[in-house]
Formats: structure tokens, sequence, C-alpha cells
């Protein structure tokens, strides 16, 4: 008994002598290690007692659980003492200019698509036009009955639709709009001539994904319908368009295309601003690069929202941001715009 009083004296001694004169945080480490560790002396003085009988090891036992535990304690305060110390030599010996600015912290940015937007919308609102907004779960009847694009149509075929699970009378007549064109009839069914909007606003369509096409994309919807509005007004919009935006040395034309619900319908292009025209593979080895499609509002849409198409005519446009904004920045991928990579987005 005595034997076993002095070792568990000498083990307690010689640990809290070595744990007072620890210096710093490592050597409170390896003393751990050392004493409390899986290899350390309590745990060596836990195993040499398998052998002894059950009652003595059971005191025994007893005996090393409540120096482990008490050394454990120890410790935990002498951590406790070095942190306390090593924070206060850091106060006394830091130096606080409190005249000095802080430190600067990240400031985020617009999106690209964001800022074309908004840099588009300001361009159009210096031209008079009003900035509205409509729904992004469309009718059938807005999206394409309203626009002469009746169920038969085969123009449907060029806006692969994302359909609403909902049925009636057989169809389903809601959907995700393909277009922002959708928002003609409705900005004519509340106002009155005359009429000058943009309309931005996400469209979606059910197509794979590749460099120039993605399922979801922003598009800008102009209108204006007024007495005597003609084709040269619209000539003369885009054109101003084109030149705030890509730069007033940009050369613009225009050539015929199909929308249904304009007549005549045509697309603007602009001077390829990498080749100056000669012809390269950004443009197609045409010298010309496609901006928007736009054109004549039809007289049928005007007539169908109860205003005379002999009195009033008006003009329609639409455009893709994420096509502007790759024109403007030389991107040829579509989808860096929304692969969420901060490499990319940090240069805008």
């Amino acid at each position: 008994m005595a034997f076993e009083s002095e070792s568990f004296s000498l083990v307690e001694t010689s640990a809290r002598r070595e744990l007072d004169a620890a210096p710093d945080v490592e050597a409170l480490q390896a003393w751990r290690v050392a004493y409390l560790g899986r290899r350390g002396r309590i745990t060596q003085i836990l195993r040499s007692l398998a052998d002894l009988p059950l009652e003595e090891r059971r005191r025994l036992g007893a005996a090393a659980n409540r120096l482990k535990a008490d050394l454990a304690a120890a410790y935990g305060e002498r951590c406790a003492r070095l942190q306390e110390a090593h924070l206060a030599r850091v106060i006394e010996g830091a130096r606080l200019d409190v005249t000095l600015p802080g430190y600067p912290l990240p400031q985020g940015h617009l999106h690209p698509i964001t800022q074309t937007l908004r840099d588009v919308l300001r361009c159009f609102e210096n031209m008079g036009f009003q900035v509205v907004e409509g729904p992004e779960v469309e009718w059938d009847y807005y999206n394409f009955e309203a626009l002469r694009i009746p169920l038969d149509h085969p123009a449907r075929d060029m806006w692969a639709t994302l359909w609403i699970d909902y049925e009636r009378d057989g169809q389903r007549p809601m959907l995700l709009r393909t277009h922002t064109s959708p928002n003609q009839v409705r900005v004519m069914e509340q106002s009155q001539p005359p009429v000058r909007v943009v309309v931005p606003g996400k469209v979606y369509r059910f197509e794979a994904t590749d460099p120039t096409h993605d399922w979801m994309h922003t598009q800008v919807e102009g209108l204006a319908v007024d007495e005597g509005i003609s084709m040269a007004d619209l000539k003369g919009t885009l054109a101003e368009f084109a030149h705030r935006i890509f730069g007033p040395e940009r050369k613009v034309a225009f050539s015929c295309d199909y929308f249904p619900f304009v007549e005549p319908g045509m697309e603007l292009r602009i001077d390829c601003f990498l080749c100056g025209g000669k012809g390269c593979r950004t443009c197609g080895h045409s010298g010309w690069i496609e901006i928007l499609g736009a054109g004549m509002v039809h007289p049928e849409i005007i007539a169908n929202v109860g205003w005379d198409p002999e009195r009033h005519t008006g003009f329609a446009f639409g455009m893709g941001i994420e096509r502007i904004a790759m024109l403007r920045h030389g991107i040829d991928d579509i989808r860096l715009f929304y692969a969420n990579d901060l490499r990319f987005l940090q240069q805008f």
C-alpha cells in the first residue's frame, strides 16, 4: 500500500511540476501526450492493473482515474492561463493608430447581364420610352393567339415551348413565356395611344444549350403606337440605339425577316467591329452581325385591342440581352453568364 501511494504521488508530483514549467502551448501539447495520451504514463498505469485481483484492480483503477481527471483539469487551467498571458502580451505590445482607415472590404457589383440590361433600358428611356413589366407565366392567348399565331400555325415551331401542367377544355393554355412580345397586347389593352414602352424580362425555351443558346435568357421588347408612325421612325430609333450601345462609328443595315406579329418584318445588323466589315469567323464572313428583330405592328393586332388600324400605326422590336452583352464584351459562350464562376464575373 505504501508503494502504491508513493507511485501515484510521484507521478502526480512530476506531472504537476512539468505542467507548471510549460512555457507555451506547444510544450503543453507535449505534456498532454506524455501523461494523458493513449501511450501516456496514466494510460500505462491503468493497463498495468489488468493482472491484479478484482478488488485491488477496482480500488487502484479508481485512484488512477481520479488522478487522470485531476491532471486533465489542471491541464485545462494551465492552457487558459497561457492563452490569457499571450493575449495580454499582444495587447500590451501592439500599437493601434485609430486615425488609420479600416481594412478595405471586397465589394460586389452588378451581373454583366444586369449591366447590359440597364444600359439598354436607359438608352430607350432617353428616347421617350417607358419601362413596364409583364408576367413570366403566361396564357397561350397572349403568347401566341393574340399575336397571330393560332394553335395550328407552323410559326409555333419557332418557339420551343415549356407548357404548364394545367388543362382547360382539353388544351394546355398556360406556359412559361417564350418571348416578351405578349406584353404588346397587354399594354395596348390597358392603354390608349400614344404608347411607347420597353418591356424587359426573362423568357424560356425548351431547347438544348450550346455556346449560342440557353433554355432561359433575357429579352427586351419595344412597342410604339401612335398616329403616323412609319418604318422611317423604326429605322431611326434602332439606328440610334445601335450607335449608343455599340458606338457612333458603327454602320447599320436592315434586311427582311419574318415574324407573325409584324408586317413587314426586318432585322437590324451592325458592321462587324472585329473585322470592320471585311468578313471573319465572328460575323460568318459576311461583314455584318445580327442584333435584333423588328417590324411594323400588324394591323390585325391593333384592331384586336379596339384601336383603329387606319388611324394608328406602330412598330415593335425584340432583342436578346445576352447576345448584346456577348457582342459588347467579346464573349463566345452564353453559358458563361450563368455558370456562377467568379473568375468570369469579376471581369465586369
